[in-house]
């Protein structure tokens, strides 16, 4: 037991210095200073799971398709807007179909097609 007790003594003690560069400085380096985040008046944050809340139901018996945004953060009505036009190139079949309902300035309701992997891949590349 001895013999142990003289080896941990003897071992170098490594004392951390404020040289070494913290990782807020290492992450400030690697990202480069021309990417800044693009700022929206909306926000979707993903659920606990780590997923967006996009959600499909489906009513009257397969007759009516809704796609359900849940949880938006600051301005829904821009949201609802960008959606209509950048999700589908204007005059398309699917952008005359696509009506939008907000709830409770919260919550979009997308009806008119099966829409929700479009919807989910358009989030996706705004960053969110």
């Amino acid at each position: 037991m001895s013999s142990f007790l003289r080896l941990l003594a003897r071992t170098p003690t490594r004392a951390f210095s404020s040289s070494v560069p913290t990782a807020a400085r290492a992450i400030k380096a690697a990202v480069p200073q021309d990417s800044l985040p693009v700022q929206y008046p909306y926000f979707v944050p993903r659920n606990t799971r780590g997923s967006l809340p996009v959600y499909s139901d489906v009513r009257n018996a397969g007759g009516r398709f809704l796609i359900l945004i849940r949880n938006v953060e600051g301005n829904a009505h821009a949201l609802a807007e960008d959606l209509k036009a950048s999700l589908f190139t204007h005059g398309s079949p699917e952008a005359e179909r696509m009506k939008i309902n907000i709830v409770r300035s919260k919550h979009l309701i997308l009806s008119g097609g099966r829409w929700k992997h479009d919807i989910m891949g358009w989030l996706q590349k705004k960053g969110f």
